[in-house]
Protein backbone atom coordinates (compact mmCIF):
# COMPACT_ATOMS: atom_id res chain seq x y z
CA UNK A 1 0.00 0.00 0.00
CA UNK A 2 1.35 3.44 -0.84
CA UNK A 3 1.99 5.80 2.05
CA UNK A 4 0.05 9.04 2.45
CA UNK A 5 3.26 10.92 1.70
CA UNK A 6 3.81 9.08 -1.58
CA UNK A 7 0.21 9.75 -2.61
CA UNK A 8 0.47 13.43 -1.79
CA UNK A 9 3.77 13.77 -3.64
CA UNK A 10 2.82 11.89 -6.83
CA UNK A 11 3.00 15.10 -8.85
CA UNK A 12 6.70 15.69 -9.41
CA UNK A 13 6.62 13.51 -12.50
CA UNK A 14 4.70 16.28 -14.28
CA UNK A 15 8.18 17.74 -14.79
CA UNK A 16 8.73 15.09 -17.44
CA UNK A 17 9.16 16.05 -21.09
CA UNK A 18 6.73 14.35 -23.54
CA UNK A 19 8.48 12.64 -26.44
CA UNK A 20 7.52 10.86 -29.63
CA UNK A 21 9.67 7.93 -30.73
CA UNK A 22 9.07 7.56 -34.50
CA UNK A 23 10.10 4.02 -35.40
CA UNK A 24 10.04 2.63 -38.92
CA UNK A 25 7.03 0.42 -38.22
CA UNK A 26 5.00 2.61 -35.79
CA UNK A 27 5.16 5.59 -33.44
CA UNK A 28 5.51 5.39 -29.66
CA UNK A 29 4.66 7.90 -26.94
CA UNK A 30 7.31 8.50 -24.29
CA UNK A 31 8.34 10.82 -21.44
CA UNK A 32 11.83 11.90 -20.43
CA UNK A 33 12.72 12.80 -16.82
CA UNK A 34 15.98 14.64 -16.29
CA UNK A 35 18.51 16.18 -18.68
CA UNK A 36 18.80 14.86 -22.22
CA UNK A 37 22.62 14.88 -22.18
CA UNK A 38 22.86 12.24 -19.44
CA UNK A 39 23.14 8.45 -19.88
CA UNK A 40 19.75 6.77 -20.28
CA UNK A 41 17.80 4.50 -17.97
CA UNK A 42 15.07 3.06 -20.22
CA UNK A 43 11.97 1.80 -18.37
CA UNK A 44 9.70 -0.84 -19.96
CA UNK A 45 6.22 -1.23 -18.42
CA UNK A 46 4.09 -4.32 -17.94
CA UNK A 47 1.18 -5.92 -19.81
CA UNK A 48 -1.97 -3.73 -19.96
CA UNK A 49 -0.15 -0.98 -18.03
CA UNK A 50 1.46 2.08 -19.62
CA UNK A 51 4.22 4.58 -18.85
CA UNK A 52 2.07 6.12 -16.09
CA UNK A 53 2.90 3.08 -13.99
CA UNK A 54 6.40 4.57 -13.62
CA UNK A 55 5.18 7.94 -12.27
CA UNK A 56 5.87 7.04 -8.60
CA UNK A 57 9.34 5.78 -9.54
CA UNK A 58 9.97 8.90 -11.66
CA UNK A 59 9.03 11.03 -8.65
CA UNK A 60 11.62 9.26 -6.53
CA UNK A 61 14.16 9.43 -9.34
CA UNK A 62 13.78 13.22 -9.56
CA UNK A 63 14.19 13.55 -5.78
CA UNK A 64 17.34 11.43 -5.71
CA UNK A 65 20.86 12.20 -6.86
CA UNK A 66 20.36 9.73 -9.72
CA UNK A 67 18.84 12.64 -11.67
CA UNK A 68 22.24 14.36 -11.54
CA UNK A 69 23.85 11.48 -13.40
CA UNK A 70 21.13 9.92 -15.57
CA UNK A 71 17.94 10.60 -17.48
CA UNK A 72 14.93 8.28 -17.13
CA UNK A 73 12.89 7.57 -20.27
CA UNK A 74 9.56 5.78 -20.04
CA UNK A 75 7.39 4.80 -23.02
CA UNK A 76 4.12 3.11 -23.96
CA UNK A 77 4.43 -0.23 -25.71
CA UNK A 78 2.45 -0.55 -28.99
CA UNK A 79 -1.25 -0.92 -28.29
CA UNK A 80 -0.87 0.62 -24.83
CA UNK A 81 -1.34 4.17 -23.59
CA UNK A 82 -0.93 6.77 -26.34
CA UNK A 83 1.25 4.68 -28.67
CA UNK A 84 0.20 3.35 -32.07
CA UNK A 85 -1.43 -0.05 -32.41
CA UNK A 86 0.18 -2.72 -34.55
CA UNK A 87 -1.58 -2.72 -37.93
CA UNK A 88 -3.69 -5.61 -39.15
CA UNK A 89 -5.73 -8.32 -37.46
CA UNK A 90 -3.05 -10.92 -36.81
CA UNK A 91 -2.25 -12.31 -33.32
CA UNK A 92 0.33 -10.49 -31.20
CA UNK A 93 3.57 -12.21 -30.16
CA UNK A 94 5.83 -11.40 -27.22
CA UNK A 95 8.88 -11.40 -29.48
CA UNK A 96 7.37 -8.40 -31.33
CA UNK A 97 8.20 -6.37 -28.23
CA UNK A 98 11.85 -7.44 -28.43
CA UNK A 99 11.88 -6.09 -32.00
CA UNK A 100 10.31 -2.85 -30.71
CA UNK A 101 12.89 -2.55 -27.94
CA UNK A 102 15.77 -3.06 -30.35
CA UNK A 103 14.35 -0.27 -32.54
CA UNK A 104 13.88 2.03 -29.51
CA UNK A 105 17.43 1.49 -28.25
CA UNK A 106 18.91 2.15 -31.68
CA UNK A 107 16.77 5.26 -32.12
CA UNK A 108 17.74 6.70 -28.74
CA UNK A 109 21.40 5.67 -28.99
CA UNK A 110 22.41 5.32 -32.67
CA UNK A 111 26.07 4.77 -31.77
CA UNK A 112 26.49 0.97 -31.41
CA UNK A 113 29.42 1.53 -29.07
CA UNK A 114 27.25 3.29 -26.48
CA UNK A 115 25.24 1.42 -23.87
CA UNK A 116 22.00 1.86 -21.95
CA UNK A 117 20.65 0.85 -18.53
CA UNK A 118 17.55 -1.25 -19.10
CA UNK A 119 14.75 -1.51 -16.51
CA UNK A 120 11.63 -3.64 -16.94
CA UNK A 121 8.55 -4.55 -14.92
CA UNK A 122 6.63 -7.77 -15.57
CA UNK A 123 6.17 -8.04 -19.38
CA UNK A 124 8.69 -5.22 -19.72
CA UNK A 125 11.18 -7.24 -17.68
CA UNK A 126 10.56 -10.36 -19.76
CA UNK A 127 11.29 -8.39 -22.92
CA UNK A 128 14.30 -6.67 -21.34
CA UNK A 129 15.83 -9.98 -20.27
CA UNK A 130 15.44 -11.44 -23.77
CA UNK A 131 16.89 -8.30 -25.36
CA UNK A 132 19.84 -8.38 -22.97
CA UNK A 133 20.46 -12.02 -23.85
CA UNK A 134 20.44 -11.18 -27.56
CA UNK A 135 22.25 -7.81 -27.50
CA UNK A 136 24.39 -7.73 -24.34
CA UNK A 137 26.79 -5.30 -25.98
CA UNK A 138 24.11 -2.58 -25.79
CA UNK A 139 23.33 -3.01 -22.08
CA UNK A 140 25.50 -1.78 -19.23
CA UNK A 141 23.16 -2.89 -16.40
CA UNK A 142 19.83 -4.71 -16.25
CA UNK A 143 17.09 -4.12 -13.65
CA UNK A 144 14.21 -6.61 -13.51
CA UNK A 145 11.12 -5.94 -11.37
CA UNK A 146 8.86 -8.95 -10.78
CA UNK A 147 10.16 -10.59 -13.96
CA UNK A 148 12.82 -13.09 -14.95
CA UNK A 149 12.64 -14.58 -18.44
CA UNK A 150 10.31 -15.28 -21.38
CA UNK A 151 7.42 -17.57 -20.42
CA UNK A 152 7.65 -21.20 -21.49
CA UNK A 153 5.44 -24.29 -21.62
CA UNK A 154 5.52 -27.95 -22.64
CA UNK A 155 5.93 -28.56 -26.35
CA UNK A 156 2.84 -30.80 -26.34
CA UNK A 157 0.67 -27.70 -25.72
CA UNK A 158 1.56 -26.11 -29.08
CA UNK A 159 -1.48 -27.39 -30.94
CA UNK A 160 -4.02 -26.46 -28.25
CA UNK A 161 -2.46 -22.99 -27.93
CA UNK A 162 -2.70 -22.36 -31.68
CA UNK A 163 -6.29 -23.60 -31.73
CA UNK A 164 -7.34 -21.45 -28.76
CA UNK A 165 -5.56 -18.33 -29.97
CA UNK A 166 -6.96 -18.43 -33.51
CA UNK A 167 -10.50 -19.08 -32.25
CA UNK A 168 -10.26 -16.07 -29.92
CA UNK A 169 -9.01 -13.81 -32.72
CA UNK A 170 -11.65 -15.08 -35.14
CA UNK A 171 -14.34 -14.36 -32.56
CA UNK A 172 -12.99 -10.87 -31.86
CA UNK A 173 -12.76 -9.74 -35.47
CA UNK A 174 -16.11 -11.27 -36.50
CA UNK A 175 -17.87 -9.06 -33.95
CA UNK A 176 -19.55 -5.85 -35.06
CA UNK A 177 -17.43 -2.81 -34.18
CA UNK A 178 -20.08 -1.64 -31.72
CA UNK A 179 -19.65 -4.86 -29.71
CA UNK A 180 -15.86 -4.58 -29.59
CA UNK A 181 -15.78 -1.08 -28.12
CA UNK A 182 -17.85 -0.51 -24.99
CA UNK A 183 -18.25 2.98 -23.55
CA UNK A 184 -18.25 3.90 -19.84
CA UNK A 185 -20.00 6.85 -18.22
CA UNK A 186 -17.10 7.63 -15.88
CA UNK A 187 -13.49 6.78 -15.17
CA UNK A 188 -14.57 5.63 -11.69
CA UNK A 189 -16.34 2.60 -13.18
CA UNK A 190 -13.17 1.51 -14.95
CA UNK A 191 -10.96 2.16 -11.94
CA UNK A 192 -13.21 0.16 -9.63
CA UNK A 193 -13.28 -2.78 -12.05
CA UNK A 194 -9.48 -2.83 -12.33
CA UNK A 195 -9.11 -2.56 -8.57
CA UNK A 196 -11.43 -5.54 -8.03
CA UNK A 197 -9.58 -7.57 -10.67
CA UNK A 198 -6.02 -6.82 -9.56
CA UNK A 199 -6.27 -5.80 -5.89
CA UNK A 200 -4.12 -2.75 -6.63
CA UNK A 201 -4.51 0.48 -4.70
CA UNK A 202 -7.22 2.76 -6.12
CA UNK A 203 -4.75 5.57 -6.85
CA UNK A 204 -2.47 3.33 -8.92
CA UNK A 205 -5.46 1.90 -10.83
CA UNK A 206 -6.57 5.44 -11.65
CA UNK A 207 -3.09 6.58 -12.75
CA UNK A 208 -2.76 3.65 -15.16
CA UNK A 209 -6.36 3.52 -16.41
CA UNK A 210 -6.68 7.19 -17.33
CA UNK A 211 -3.88 6.91 -19.91
CA UNK A 212 -5.48 3.82 -21.46
CA UNK A 213 -8.83 5.61 -21.99
CA UNK A 214 -10.15 8.11 -24.51
CA UNK A 215 -13.20 10.37 -24.11
CA UNK A 216 -15.59 10.44 -27.09
CA UNK A 217 -19.12 11.92 -27.18
CA UNK A 218 -19.59 11.82 -23.42
CA UNK A 219 -18.27 8.30 -22.85
CA UNK A 220 -14.89 6.77 -21.97
CA UNK A 221 -13.55 4.05 -24.26
CA UNK A 222 -10.54 1.78 -23.92
CA UNK A 223 -7.70 3.01 -26.10
CA UNK A 224 -5.80 -0.28 -25.67
CA UNK A 225 -5.53 -2.82 -28.49
CA UNK A 226 -8.16 -5.52 -27.76
CA UNK A 227 -5.75 -8.21 -29.00
CA UNK A 228 -3.66 -7.67 -25.87
CA UNK A 229 -6.17 -9.72 -23.86
CA UNK A 230 -6.11 -12.72 -26.22
CA UNK A 231 -3.83 -15.75 -25.98
CA UNK A 232 -0.67 -15.60 -28.01
CA UNK A 233 -0.30 -18.23 -30.71
CA UNK A 234 3.12 -19.45 -29.64
CA UNK A 235 5.19 -19.93 -26.50
CA UNK A 236 8.75 -21.26 -26.26
CA UNK A 237 9.74 -24.44 -24.45
CA UNK A 238 11.97 -24.41 -21.37
CA UNK A 239 14.86 -25.75 -23.46
CA UNK A 240 14.58 -22.76 -25.81
CA UNK A 241 14.37 -20.24 -22.97
CA UNK A 242 17.25 -21.92 -21.16
CA UNK A 243 19.45 -21.73 -24.25
CA UNK A 244 18.59 -18.06 -24.73
CA UNK A 245 19.04 -16.98 -21.14
CA UNK A 246 22.25 -18.85 -20.30
CA UNK A 247 24.44 -16.21 -21.90
CA UNK A 248 24.31 -13.12 -19.68
CA UNK A 249 27.33 -11.53 -18.06
CA UNK A 250 25.43 -8.25 -17.58
CA UNK A 251 25.28 -6.98 -13.98
CA UNK A 252 21.63 -7.62 -13.08
CA UNK A 253 19.39 -6.49 -10.22
CA UNK A 254 16.26 -8.61 -9.73
CA UNK A 255 13.70 -7.13 -7.31
CA UNK A 256 10.66 -9.07 -6.11
CA UNK A 257 7.83 -8.00 -3.80
CA UNK A 258 7.09 -9.89 -0.59
CA UNK A 259 3.51 -10.19 -1.86
CA UNK A 260 4.49 -10.54 -5.52
CA UNK A 261 4.23 -13.53 -7.85
CA UNK A 262 5.09 -16.66 -5.86
CA UNK A 263 6.51 -18.60 -8.81
CA UNK A 264 9.27 -16.03 -9.24
CA UNK A 265 10.47 -16.58 -5.68
CA UNK A 266 10.89 -20.28 -6.46
CA UNK A 267 13.21 -19.51 -9.36
CA UNK A 268 16.22 -18.15 -7.45
CA UNK A 269 18.45 -21.10 -8.31
CA UNK A 270 17.55 -20.90 -11.99
CA UNK A 271 18.05 -17.13 -12.00
CA UNK A 272 21.57 -17.56 -10.59
CA UNK A 273 22.36 -19.93 -13.48
CA UNK A 274 21.01 -17.59 -16.14
CA UNK A 275 22.54 -14.40 -14.72
CA UNK A 276 26.19 -14.77 -13.75
CA UNK A 277 26.33 -11.36 -11.99
CA UNK A 278 22.98 -11.29 -10.19
CA UNK A 279 21.77 -9.33 -7.17
CA UNK A 280 18.50 -10.80 -5.81
CA UNK A 281 16.40 -8.54 -3.56
CA UNK A 282 12.96 -8.83 -1.97
CA UNK A 283 11.23 -5.74 -0.58
CA UNK A 284 7.83 -4.77 0.76
CA UNK A 285 5.23 -4.64 -1.98
CA UNK A 286 3.19 -6.66 -4.45
CA UNK A 287 3.56 -7.24 -8.20
CA UNK A 288 3.40 -3.44 -8.73
CA UNK A 289 6.01 -2.69 -6.07
CA UNK A 290 7.48 0.01 -8.31
CA UNK A 291 4.32 1.99 -7.57
CA UNK A 292 3.53 1.04 -3.98
CA UNK A 293 7.14 1.03 -2.78
CA UNK A 294 8.89 3.33 -5.25
CA UNK A 295 11.08 4.82 -2.52
CA UNK A 296 12.39 1.41 -1.46
CA UNK A 297 12.99 0.43 -5.06
CA UNK A 298 14.85 3.63 -5.99
CA UNK A 299 17.19 3.07 -3.04
CA UNK A 300 18.07 -0.37 -4.39
CA UNK A 301 18.49 1.00 -7.91
CA UNK A 302 20.67 3.84 -6.68
CA UNK A 303 22.96 1.48 -4.76
CA UNK A 304 23.13 -0.88 -7.75
CA UNK A 305 23.91 1.78 -10.37
CA UNK A 306 26.16 4.10 -8.38
CA UNK A 307 28.18 1.45 -6.54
Amino acid sequence: MPSNESKQNSTLASQGEPLTIPLAHLSLSAIRYGLDDKPIILACHGWLDNLNSFIPLADEFLRSDLAKHFQLITFDWPGHGLSSHRPGCYPLHWVDYVFDLDAIVNYLIPDPNQKIILLGHSLGGIVASAYNASFPERITQLILIEALSPLFEDVNLNASRLNRSFKQHRHLFNKPESNITKGYASVDVVVKARQQLTGMDELWCRIISTRNLQFIDGLYYWRSDPRLKLDSAYRMTFEQVDALMSQSETPTLLVLGHAGFKQLKLAQQQASIWFKRLQWQEIEGDHHLHMGNAAGLINLIRAFILK
